[in-house]
């Protein structure tokens, strides 16, 4: 039950980016087992990046489980979260691809697309999900090498996914984008992250302007605070920071990454969603936005 997640404080940690699922404790909780599927992506193709750990991992597992084969793409120092969830897709009869590299390099997110569709001859779902975010104090403590790699990861990423993957993706195909609770309300610690994830929001809506003719779908889902490696793997933040994470949230906890993952099946799911393009999904623990 949702009440029954776990809450702060949690004890105190840090990792060196990017980060291990297999060392965070609490370890995440991504298998949704009060969840039932019932088939909603049979035989559908999805590449997942980011699709390790966290709120990747989770959705990956998930659509295994309403029946896709999966593709994930992560960082080689991920390998060994990247096993895991190869195993937990496994599990439910499902195939999964392991893609390492690096989206901040241009010609990767198109080796990325190329190599699931050559491995499963399609492809029906893209989740633009990898990120990265370190807090800084004020905007001096942010380098312009550190901006770079912000938005690489966060939005180039995202362009040249969707490009190459749009080559592919047929009448029913969508693409699903994860954005921030920042790009609503900003964060002073983080403002480049919050600057990036605005860009996916208003990226989100224009792909999804420009391909209702196509009948391919485009949106977002907007979380709050997750419990995820992205964490503790903050350059910017601190054993204690990590300890309380999420605690000023409504809920007065960060979500599990399985509490995030419903929301991608939704979108991902034409008998769900057909007529939703171009929203950005809060799933925020009781933050509320406007509208």
């Amino acid at each position: 039950m949702a009440h029954a997640q776990p809450k702060p404080p949690f004890p105190e940690q840090h990792q060196e980016a990017p980060g291990l699922e297999s060392k965070l404790r609490p370890r995440p909780r991504y298998e949704a087992r009060q969840y039932k599927a019932a088939g909603k992506l049979e035989d559908k193709v999805a590449l997942v990046t980011g699709g390790d750990s966290g709120i990747g991992r989770a959705v990956a597992v998930l659509y295994a489980r309403e029946g896709a084969d999966v593709a994930i793409a992560y960082l080689p120092e991920e390998q060994s979260d990247a096993d895991e969830t190869r195993k937990a897709i496994e599990s439910h009869g499902r195939r999964c691809l392991l893609l390492a590299g690096d989206l901040t390099v241009p010609d990767e997110c198109e080796r990325i697309v190329e190599a699931t569709v050559k491995e499963f001859g399609k492809l029906d779902i893209l989740v633009s999900n990898a990120a990265h975010q370190a807090r800084k104090e004020s905007l001096d403590e942010l380098s312009d090498e550190e901006l770079t790699r912000t938005f690489e990861t966060n939005v180039y990423a995202y362009f040249r996914l969707a490009r190459a993957a749009l080559r592919h993706m047929r009448r029913g195909s969508c693409i699903i984008a994860t954005s921030s609770e920042t790009a609503i309300f900003g964060s002073k610690e983080l403002p480049d992250y919050s600057a990036t994830k605005g860009a996916i929001n208003s990226l989100t809506k224009t792909l999804a302007s420009r391909l209702i003719e196509k009948g391919i779908r485009v949106n977002a889902v907007a979380p709050g605070p997750v419990w995820t490696p992205l964490n503790p793997s903050d350059a910017g933040s601190t054993p204690d920071k990590v300890a309380h994470f999420g605690e000023d949230n409504p809920m007065q906890r960060p979500a599990q990454p399985e509490e995030l993952a419903p929301a991608y099946v939704f979108l991902a799911s034409e008998a769900d969603s057909s007529y939703v393009t171009g929203i950005v999904l809060p799933v925020m623990g009781g933050e509320t936005t406007g509208g």
